[in-house]
């Protein structure tokens, strides 16, 4: 089940199982505009659509600066045990506002295999995160810099939302409603 909102960093989806918030995409929907794959969950899953409604209304705050928690159930399922204690270690461990590097969030991730694990994976981890803005990928930073971000218009999304959260000074031309205006949502 999927809803569509029109937000500062441009159109995001949202889909939801009856499980959590299962992906979080900048654009539409998937099985809109061409896209093929099928939602998190078919059909009308009433907790899905209780959950849906509660992502809608976080991610409208959150994007609105009216929101620093998301208290959202989160679906994993879909995600390896690698992606999913890295992923797990951001969430838990780096606030709002707050950032960290793909280095650091790779030793505070722990021993995940017979090796360490490199920045370049816990990289690869963040470019594939599959509920971005609430797992806050946005907040990893390379040591040298911003680093990438595989979400909306890249880079400069990632520095929208870290301005927004105050972990970074505001450019001359930062404006709170965004790259793009804000339209609120459409069901």
């Amino acid at each position: 089940m999927w809803a569509v909102l029109g937000t500062p960093v441009g159109q995001v989806s949202v889909g939801c199982s009856g499980s959590g918030v299962a992906r979080v995409r900048f654009g539409s929907a998937p099985g809109t505009a061409g896209e093929d794959s099928e939602p998190p969950a078919s059909g009308r899953d009433p907790g899905a659509c209780e959950i849906l409604d509660a992502a809608r209304t976080q991610l409208t705050e959150y994007l609105a600066g009216r929101l620093r928690v998301f208290e959202l159930p989160l679906d994993w399922s879909a995600l390896a045990p690698l992606q999913r204690q890295v992923l797990g270690t951001l969430f838990d461990s780096v606030g709002y506002g707050q950032t960290v590097t793909y280095g650091e969030l790779a030793v505070r991730s722990g021993p995940l295999a017979e090796v360490e694990l490199p920045a370049r994976a816990v990289g690869q981890i963040m470019g594939a995160n599959p509920i971005p803005l609430i797992i806050p990928c946005h907040r990893v930073l390379a040591s040298d810099g911003l680093g990438g971000y595989s979400g909306g218009a890249g880079p400069e999304v990632k520095r929208w939302l870290l301005i927004l959260e105050g972990a970074l000074p505001p450019t001359l031309d930062w404006e709170p409603a965004g790259p793009r205006a804000w339209s609120g949502h459409t069901p």
